[in-house]
Parts: C-alpha cells; sequence; structure tokens
C-alpha cells in the first residue's frame, strides 16, 4: 500500500503542473494574438514609411538630418531585448548566446541597453557594459512606450554618447521558428540603388524630411518591440505544450504502475488469505486426528 500511495502523490503532483502548464499556454496564447496583431496593422505603415524615406533619402536635405547623414562610429550602442520572463524554451538563453558572440568580435568601444526582466543575474554574469536596463516594458508593448524607449534612442544619438544603434532581437519568422538577429537602426541605412528624383515638396523638403525620419524611427522601434514579444509568447507557448503533453504520457505510464501497483497488493492479500485459511484447515485436521 505504501507504493500505491506514493504513485497517487506523484499522480496528483503532475496533475498540478498540468494544470500550471496549461494555464501558461492559455495565457501566452493571448498575449500572442494581441501582439500578433498589432504587429501585422503595424507592418504596412513600417514599410509605406521607409519606402518614402528611401525615396527622399537623395534629397539634398537628408544630408542636414543628423540621423541619416554618415558620422564615424567610434561607438556602439546594442539594445538587447529579451523577455520578461523564462519558461520560453531556448528564446532567451540563444539570443544571450548571440550578444556574447557580437560582444567578442567587436573592436570598438560598445555599450548594452537591455530591455527586458529576464535573466539579471546571468546577463551580469556576461560582465557585459551594460548602460541601463528597462524592465517595465509590458508583455504587448503600447505605442506610447515604444515612443519613449525611440525618444531615449534619438537623444542618446544626438548627443554623441552613440554614434551606432543596433538592436539585437529574436526576428520572428513563423510559430515554430524564431533566430537571434541583429538590426541596425540609426544611423538609417539607405540603399545605394536610391532613385534621385525630383518631387514638389510642400512645405520643404527638410521639414518634410524630418518628419518622416521621426515617423520611419517610431515605426521601426514599435515593429521591433512586437517582433521580440512576439516570437517570445510563441516560444512560450510551445514550450508550455510540449511540457502539458510531457505530463500526460508521465500521467498515462503512473496510472498504469497505479493499477499495476493494486492488482499486485490484491493478489497479495487474496494470498495471505488463502494462505491463512489453508493454515487454519490444516490446523484443524490435525486436532481431529
Amino acid at each position: 500500500m505504501a507504493n500505491v500511495r506514493s504513485i497517487r502523490t506523484h499522480i496528483k503532483s503532475v496533475e498540478s503542473t498540468r494544470k500550471i502548464t496549461r494555464s501558461m499556454k492559455m495565457v501566452s496564447a493571448a498575449k500572442l494574438k494581441r501582439t500578433q496583431q498589432a504587429m501585422n496593422a503595424l507592418r504596412p505603415y513600417a514599410d509605406a514609411a521607409e519606402q518614402m524615406l528611401v525615396r527622399l533619402a537623395a534629397e539634398p536635405a537628408a544630408k542636414e538630418n543628423p540621423f541619416l547623414a554618415p558620422r564615424e562610429k567610434k561607438h556602439v550602442l546594442y539594445v538587447l531585448l529579451v523577455g520578461n520572463r523564462g519558461l520560453c524554451g531556448v528564446y532567451n538563453t540563444a539570443l544571450l548566446k548571440f550578444m556574447e558572440g557580437l560582444a567578442e568580435r567587436e573592436e570598438r568601444d560598445f555599450s548594452v541597453l537591455v530591455v527586458g526582466r529576464w535573466g539579471r543575474d546571468l546577463i551580469a554574469a556576461m560582465k557585459l557594459p551594460l548602460t541601463e536596463t528597462i524592465d517595465k516594458l509590458s508583455d504587448a508593448p503600447s505605442a506610447e512606450e515604444s515612443a519613449a524607449l525611440t525618444e531615449k534612442l534619438k537623444a542618446l544619438y544626438l548627443s554623441g554618447e552613440a554614434d551606432e544603434i543596433v538592436f539585437v532581437y529574436e526576428r520572428y519568422y513563423s510559430a515554430l521558428r524564431q533566430e537571434p538577429e541583429r538590426k541596425r537602426l540609426l544611423p538609417i541605412d539607405i540603399p545605394e540603388t536610391a532613385e534621385e528624383k525630383e518631387y514638389i515638396l510642400e512645405p520643404d523638403g527638410k521639414a518634410l524630411l524630418d518628419k518622416l525620419v521621426g515617423l520611419y524611427l517610431d515605426a521601426a522601434v514599435y515593429s521591433l518591440l512586437l517582433e521580440a514579444r512576439t516570437g517570445e509568447h510563441t516560444a512560450r507557448m510551445t514550450a508550455m505544450t510540449a511540457a502539458t503533453d510531457n505530463t500526460e504520457q508521465l500521467l498515462e505510464t503512473l496510472r498504469l504502475e497505479l493499477n499495476h501497483a493494486r492488482q499486485s497488493a490484491i493478489t497479495k492479500e487474496i494470498t495471505e488469505i488463502v494462505g491463512g485459511a489453508n493454515a487454519l484447515k490444516d490446523a484443524k485436521e490435525g486436532k481431529r486426528a
């Protein structure tokens, strides 16, 4: 009976774990839906802003814009987008490994700004030159949160504290594929194939270009935040699905063990009863003799 009780205790523990993993899967699925919808809604706007910027990049006013003008890249700021929590497979650890590789290969001065709550101790152990950790970004980032981060990065760039700003994040390809990647935010990359055309610009080229650059940066940062969070929720949902499936398999195995243990216990009891009855019968027959 001791074995039966231990198996029952184990089953209750696994059932509790299954409830947790199921709940986390459902929560991640709900968050994923919100971030994915926002990401898909933003994508046409971000693409349009980038296309317009490319078209106007050949304008003389582009050379006057500090975010478009080339500069010597003495100091690089890496913006590392980690998750807000763990239990999402290799999502965060793969990202840290990728960041570690970038740091080892970087020959210029650099610093790292971390966005996300996960892995403070692990990141600190890497001994990266951290400047700040922004841990108040929500699981479904809003446009206001993104705009605040964009303004901070623009200020760092304009002040000269950073000559190049690079995002390090998990790029979202599909529900089963997210890969660490780097993407430069500033200075803005303009393709060399940008066509030089004459446009009639109102009110003037500089004002329009300055406004367009601001819209492009807002959309670019927001798009990256949403993509990173979408990947995090997808990875966690996948991990919790696998964990739930594993608990189902374990419960099936434990129930079989429980049935075998019960049968063994019953067989043992029957054997003891039959043995006792036979012993009693033998004792009575011995007295008669």
